[in-house]
């Protein structure tokens, strides 16, 4: 027979897991602000944002509108980096008054190989461009170019920064099934749909619809 552990230390093993348990429940879920009816949703991205592979009227954007009876502007630009993304961002928040920011961006730095630190800072920036100005952020992350990727961590390390709802999810698990893709990072109608309702649905869940 192995020899049982000090009861002193058990007591202790026990008090730890208990505290750890108790931290992880009480870690606070980011709730969003209501985006009121006759309200708006900004979706600022690239492609993906701007729905390459479909057309307009089938982009995640145009079906989350159909969804969630939001107005939603499609702020996509197909190609655009971070930096590019930073430097626009500005302008389209003034143009266009809004309750909400989804930002989904990045994908093209990651595959030009940039510096993702520098992509982690641009996001950050973009992210804090947004929450002075009083709009909630919702953060999707985009996967690295390995082959289990399903977002690049510092999607994930931004969202607890700055408190962020996040999904790390949606984009990695469509693009590995084709039955979803237009090309080989880009979506069809139906996986635009599917990018549309699992947004919607994390924007049910932390009470924005």
């Amino acid at each position: 027979m192995r020899p049982r552990a000090p009861l002193g230390k058990q007591l202790l093993s026990l008090i730890s897991l208990a505290a750890t348990l108790l931290l992880l429940a009480c870690t606070p879920t980011p709730i969003l602000e209501p985006v009121p009816a006759g309200g708006t949703i900004i979706a600022f991205g690239d492609s993906l944002t701007a729905g390459v592979g479909t057309v307009p009227e089938n982009s995640y954007p145009s079906v989350l509108a159909h969804l969630s009876n939001r107005r939603v502007i499609n702020a996509g630009i197909s190609g655009e980096t971070t930096s590019q993304g930073l430097g626009r961002l500005p302008t389209v928040l003034s143009e266009t008054p809004a309750d909400l920011l989804i930002l989904i961006e990045g994908g093209n730095d990651i595959l030009r190989n940039q510096n993702l630190a520098q992509t982690k800072r641009n996001l950050a920036q973009m992210i804090e461009l947004a929450q002075n100005q009083g709009l909630s952020v919702v953060l999707v992350g985009v996967p690295e170019k390995k082959l289990f990727s399903k977002t690049a961590p510092l999607y994930k390390e931004l969202a607890e920064e700055y408190s962020l709802v996040f999904d790390g999810e949606i984009i990695g698990d469509l693009i590995r099934q084709n039955k979803y893709k237009s090309d080989s990072v880009h979506f069809n109608s139906e996986g635009y749909r599917v990018m549309a309702k699992e947004i919607y649905e994390l924007l049910e869940e932390h009470a924005a619809l």
